[in-house]
C-alpha cells in the first residue's frame, strides 16, 4: 500500500474514531450534574476524551507521510460521522440544511482529491 493511500485510511479513521468522541462527550455532559468538577469527571466524558487523543494519533501518523494541506481538510469528514450518531444516539433530526452542508464538505474532499498530482 503507497504511503499516501495509508495516510488517506489513517485520516478516514481518525474522523471516524473522532466523531465517537464528540457523542461520548454530549453523552457524558448530558449524565452529569452541573458541577464542572462532576463533568470532568464523568466515564463518557473522559473516554470522550481518551478518542479523541486517540483520533489524534491516527492522523498524526497520517500527516507524516501525507501531503498536510490536502489531509487535513478531510477531517471534514467527521462531521458526517457526527450527523449521523447524533441522530442515531440523541435522535437529532436530519434537515434540509445539514444535507446540504454535508454535501459541501463531500464535493469539498472530492474537489481536493481531483486537484492533487
Amino acid at each position: 500500500m503507497s504511503a499516501t493511500m495509508s495516510s488517506i485510511l489513517l485520516v478516514l479513521l481518525a474522523s471516524f474514531v473522532g466523531s465517537f468522541g464528540a457523542v461520548l462527550l454530549k453523552s457524558g455532559s448530558m449524565r452529569a450534574s452541573g458541577t464542572p468538577l462532576s463533568m470532568i469527571l464523568n466515564p463518557r466524558v473522559i473516554a470522550g476524551c481518551v478518542t479523541y487523543v486517540l483520533s489524534s494519533v491516527f492522523f498524526i501518523l497520517a500527516v507524516r507521510q501525507g501531503e498536510l494541506s490536502f489531509l487535513y481538510p478531510m477531517i471534514a469528514l467527521g462531521y458526517v460521522w457526527t450527523m449521523l450518531w447524533s441522530k442515531l444516539v440523541f435522535g437529532e433530526p436530519f434537515t434540509k440544511n445539514k444535507f446540504v452542508g454535508i454535501g459541501l464538505i463531500l464535493v469539498g474532499v472530492a474537489l481536493l482529491n481531483l486537484g492533487r498530482k
